[in-house]
């Protein structure tokens, strides 16, 4: 991960921008008045998913956290990135060779599991062996998109098939089985390889970080004699098992605007219940809750739901991740006011921990498969943990007798003190008098004994702001070619980059390798109507700086004046990607830039678009008539923009498909 992209990690778009700018939330997006020109309706929006904001005024600008930062305090990118970093806890010091050694490394096995995740998903799809397998996902109800979309594989029933792949492949076995995809024999035999495939007849299940980058496998036996019956990836510098929560690099998206994240056990769960459109949803791989997964979830949403199994054992692992969330969830310190008027600090829990019992016998993938309203109306019923534990309460303790009523308390006072609303907690503490049948004050009076409290020496450091991604849903617009590869510093993503993402660093590596023909290129969209490429085209900081050397002259080819170690970095990704690109003849690659700006100038305005209904509704809702208005008027104008640049696009690539066509 670049320093860039660490910074946006840790920093909430939202809060920064809201810092200069009052900031109303509508719908999924925060609008506000634009900071850049005076105007009467909102018109400036930050997009919170994406970590980028846009002006649909008079300035008719956007980009993202340090675009906003560099223009609203007049600073180049070097000085934006230092107060960004420092505003995230980021140090811009340059990593040490160990570091830099260590990442590379990193890197090699990221690319590894994905090459074998690519593998495994053909065997899949594409070979007679693994038939058994599609017959096995298809009784279980998957369907061909969500093979596709999680990278579903087979492991063929031999000792060295994935084994032989990779090392044609050019990668050593010494870093196969650093990533756990072999096992080394314990007494290799002459002429045999002193390796074999760990994973033989299984399900595979890619398991993504939250970038979306391979890090394991979970698979799952096809034979009943196969044991163990679910086999994970062992633990590696990349996966630790109770550090990942698997399928929230999917989820993460749908996770903000249900404002909930609920959690299952299995992998099929939580497929299941993405292919039914209940995205919001991931899972603990069998394991309790830890910090660290519980600190990946809080920073998407305050509502965490645990399923829970009607079952004996499933309540028990339930009770387990409870009692390991509660430890692992963040507290809020709040002054309260004493009764002799002092003033002292209370813990509180910040996040709304619930948990949704299932009907007996059937887990998330049966209820979700079955009546996807009833999956719905199971969630919507999730009760407080609070709730949750007094039923235990009341079914587990012998409550007529002092010692079941001194348990009740035991088990209820901690839960109760950490309920942030004050009401809320005046209602569970009548609610435990009553079940104890003891007077409301003396319980009072006992509970105030034993809160936790302290005088914080300091602010207690929040949890990292939600991290930022920019992404797009899929457009339907013509690709860049083949061979085109997203330059990252990481390996390439199983899932499908942004559209705008895509376009933008696509374009960027067609005039870094060629600067000599932006001049060409200008020229053709001027003639074509659509307007000269400039910094605006680009949302991402970084991007628009070395747009604007391109665009000005500055950019020799290596480099341009004021360039500093992020622009270097994107630099080089930019010429890494270019180099893996074809020969092309100068008319040919004229063409591929002009397409790849209309292409980028589409996925951008698509994006806009997107955003008005939203804005519509919110000013109908505020009763902003004149508002309202002034978005419908704005939508018409972006979409017949959309219209005549779609236009070109297509006449472009007709014609060039003409071209190629033999005989037209």
């Amino acid at each position: 991960m670049s320093v860039v992209e660490e910074i946006k990690d840790r920093l909430d778009i939202v809060e920064v921008i809201s810092a200069y700018v009052p900031l109303r939330k509508a719908g999924n997006l925060y609008k506000g008045l634009c900071p850049f020109h005076q105007e009467k309706t909102p018109s400036f929006v930050v997009y919170p998913d994406r970590g980028t904001w846009h002006c649909f005024g008079a300035c008719g600008v956007g980009g993202d956290v340090f675009s906003f930062v560099m223009k609203r305090e007049n600073l180049d990118f070097r000085e934006a990135l230092e107060v960004l970093a420092q505003k995230a806890g980021v140090d811009l010091a340059p990593p040490s060779a160990a570091r830099s050694q260590q990442e590379q490394a990193l890197d090699r096995l990221r690319e590894i599991n994905q090459a074998a995740a690519l593998w495994f998903h053909h065997q899949l799809r594409q070979t007679p062996q693994g038939q058994t397998a599609r017959d096995y996902l298809a009784g279980r109800g998957f369907d061909d998109a969500t093979l596709d979309k999680f990278l579903l594989g087979y492991a063929p029933d031999g000792w060295n098939g994935l084994l032989t792949y990779l090392q044609g492949k050019n990668y050593e076995p010494a870093d196969l089985l650093t990533a756990g995809l072999v096992i080394e024999r314990e007494q290799p035999e002459p002429g045999r390889s002193p390796y074999f495939d760990r994973f033989r007849h299984r399900i595979m299940t890619p398991i993504r970080d939250l970038h979306g980058h391979v890090i394991g496998f979970g698979a799952r036996a096809l034979r009943s004699d196969q044991q163990p019956k679910y086999l994970n990836t062992p633990q590696t510098p990349l996966f630790e098992k109770s550090s990942v929560l698997y399928g929230l690099d999917a989820a993460r998206r749908a996770i903000r605007p249900r404002g909930k994240a609920i959690i299952v056990e299995g992998y099929m769960d939580v497929l299941a219940c993405h292919q039914a459109g209940e995205e919001n949803v991931v899972a603990s791989m069998g394991t309790a809750l830890t910090e660290t997964q519980i600190k990946q979830l809080r920073r998407y949403t305050s509502t965490i739901v645990l399923a829970l199994d009607a079952d004996a054992a499933g309540q028990a692992a339930t009770l387990r991740g409870l009692s390991q969330a509660r430890e692992a969830l963040e507290r809020e310190w709040v002054p309260v006011l004493t009764p002799t008027g002092l003033v002292r600090h209370e813990a509180r829990l910040a996040v709304d921990l619930r948990v949704m019992t299932l009907p007996a016998g059937q887990d998330p993938d049966d209820v979700v498969r079955a009546d996807v309203m009833a999956w719905r109306e199971l969630v919507n019923n999730a009760q407080p943990v609070v709730d949750y534990y007094f039923g235990l309460a009341r079914a587990e303790l012998d409550l007529n007798t002092a010692q079941g009523k001194s348990e009740a308390v035991e088990r209820l006072a901690p839960l109760i003190l950490e309920v942030s609303d004050e009401v809320k907690r005046a209602h569970y503490t009548q609610q435990l008098a009553r079940l104890v049948q003891t007077d409301e004050r003396s319980l009072e009076r006992l509970l105030l004994k034993r809160r936790p409290t302290t005088q914080p020496a300091a602010r207690p450091r929040p949890l990292p702001p939600p991290a930022v991604w920019e992404e797009a849903e899929d457009l339907d617009l013509p690709a860049p070619p083949a061979t085109w590869v997203q330059p990252s510093t990481q390996p390439k993503k199983a899932a499908k980059a942004s559209a705008t993402a895509g376009a933008a660093s696509y374009c960027l590596t067609l005039l870094v390798m060629h600067p000599q023909m932006l001049p060409d290129l200008q020229a053709e969209l001027v003639s074509l109507g659509a307007g000269p490429l400039d910094e605006d085209d680009f949302s991402r900081a970084d991007e628009r700086t070395l747009c604007a050397a391109l665009v000005s002259g500055e950019f020799t080819g290596q480099q341009w004046p004021g360039m500093g170690a992020a622009e270097a970095s994107l630099l080089a990704q930019l010429q890494a990607a270019g180099q893996r690109q074809p020969t092309l003849a100068r008319d040919q690659l004229l063409e591929d830039m002009l397409r790849a700006v209309l292409r980028l100038r589409i996925s951008t305005l698509k994006n806009q678009a997107r955003t008005l209904p939203a804005l519509t509704r919110s000013a109908r809702e505020e009763g902003q008539g004149e508002d309202v208005r002034a978005y419908q008027q704005l939508q018409q104008s972006l979409s017949e923009h959309l219209r005549l640049l779609e236009q070109m696009l297509n006449q472009r690539t007709y014609a060039g498909r003409r071209q190629l066509t033999p005989g037209a």
